[in-house]
């Protein structure tokens, strides 16, 4: 049976079961864990162009997309729950299973209660993976290597799931086939993490942060969090909904959904760079106005054109980068000893805001139109630049001595990535 780990500093150097041969044990976990993205990303993308095709109203097949953020958020609550009981290895095993016959279960029963059922399923599965996974990274790193294996994290992550997108060529979406791929990706996942490791690292859970203390002391932080999370969850949730409303052609529905995760890697470093020498609040300002305005000039071009799916990435280069850097300024906020517990707070926030966006987005395009899907992501992206704005009116920024690095940070991660990020900040500390 697997320990929790209180107190997170305990867990910042690898453990022993690592020591022989660290970097393929790392390989290893972050194959598996691009061909759990893979998978993943196929689903979803496949579930939202077949819900479509299905007949379902443009409603019933948000509400079907934003179950997966609801079971996400449960998941994260009860997932560090089922590892204290079973331990690591046992509970990927049965969650990949899980996640895996949830994708077979929407080719057996196609109706939109069990697509939303299986949906909020898969959530729950996938936090719960993404914390094993997490966990591993955390014993696999050595305050040498903890920068640069959440760096590769990020990369791997947001990698799969664009890979995943390209997947729907593969087969026709009308038909089982795809629904077969995502399942062996989600179960092959297991292969290499169940193969990598001889013992089950221990889990960091910081001492919990409630939402008003951290909203005390770097409301920026709460605010710009749980926006973006509402931007990006749309951008990701609806992405397949709307290409299909607005007939988007087959062969360029891929490529519309990959773009902005394609671009979600492509300046996440440059911006915080930039971030690290100049203000940060102005930083973070600039890139959530030119994602609103992207999402403008989104609405006003051709769906499914060359120059669409050119924004869509300029878009995400833009967008995701946000909650990297509103991590790295609640961390110039707060004292090393909170920072594990308050960006983990974060992440709790941009999932609420992950589910509240689609469920928004879904109603207002009900009642409108298709082009609302973008529109709805210049409301979230604007409301982040305009509260930004405010406060750098009325608000001081913080001491220039207690700025952070900045650290790139996936879009859908758990808390026990805190760790990782956690040790960085130590080191660079020291």
């Amino acid at each position: 049976m697997s320990d929790i780990v209180q107190d997170p500093e305990a867990a910042l150097e690898g453990g022993p079961w690592i020591e022989e041969n660290p970097t393929n044990a790392a390989r290893a976990l972050f194959f598996g864990i691009l061909l759990l993205m893979a998978g993943n990303g196929l689903q979803g993308s496949l579930i939202g162009i077949r819900s479509e095709a299905e007949g379902f109203s443009a409603t019933v097949a948000g509400f079907v997309m934003a179950a997966y953020f609801g079971g996400f958020l449960a998941g994260s609550r009860y997932s560090e729950y089922m590892l204290a009981r079973v331990g690591h290895i046992r509970v990927f095993a049965g969650l990949a299973s899980m996640a895996s016959s949830a994708v077979l279960i929407h080719a057996l029963f196609i109706n939109p209660l069990t697509w939303g059922a299986m949906r909020f399923v898969t959530g729950m599965c996938m936090a719960g993976l993404y914390v094993v996974a997490e966990s591993w990274l955390n014993d696999l790193a050595t305050n040498k290597t903890r920068g640069r294996l959440l760096s590769i994290y990020m990369v791997v992550t947001m990698g799969g799931m664009t890979a995943g997108q390209f997947l729907l060529d593969a087969a026709d979406p009308d038909g089982v086939k795809l629904f077969l791929l995502a399942s062996v990706l989600v179960s092959a996942s297991l292969v290499p993490v169940a193969l990598s490791a001889s013992s089950n690292p221990p889990l960091a859970v910081p001492e919990p942060m409630s939402l008003k203390e951290l909203f005390g002391i770097i409301p920026t932080g709460i605010i710009s969090s749980f926006w973006n999370g509402a931007a990006t969850g749309i951008l990701i949730g609806l992405g397949a909904v709307y290409a299909v409303a607005v007939d988007v052609p087959s062969s360029r529905i891929p490529v519309f959904l990959a773009a902005p995760l394609f671009g979600s890697m492509l300046l996440q470093w440059p911006i915080g760079y930039i971030s690290d020498r100049l203000p940060r609040r102005g930083v973070m300002f600039v890139v959530a106005a030119i994602a609103s305005g992207l999402c403008v000039a989104l609405a006003f071009t051709p769906a499914g054109s060359w120059a669409a799916i050119a924004l869509m990435t300029a878009l995400g280069a833009a967008a995701f980068p946000v909650y990297s850097l509103t991590i790295a300024y609640t961390a110039d906020w707060l004292p090393t000893k909170n920072l594990t517990a308050g960006s983990a707070a974060l992440v709790r926030v941009n999932g609420v805001g992950a589910l509240f966006g689609p469920l928004a987005a879904t109603a207002v395009i009900a009642f409108t139109s298709p082009t609302m899907y973008f529109w709805s992501m210049a409301a979230g992206n604007g409301a982040i630049a305009g509260y930004l704005a405010w406060r750098i009116v009325v608000a001081d920024a913080p001491d220039a001595a207690n700025k952070r690095r900045f650290v790139a940070f996936p879009a859908r991660a758990s808390g026990a990535a805190m760790g990782l990020m956690r040790g960085q900040r130590d080191r660079l500390e020291e």
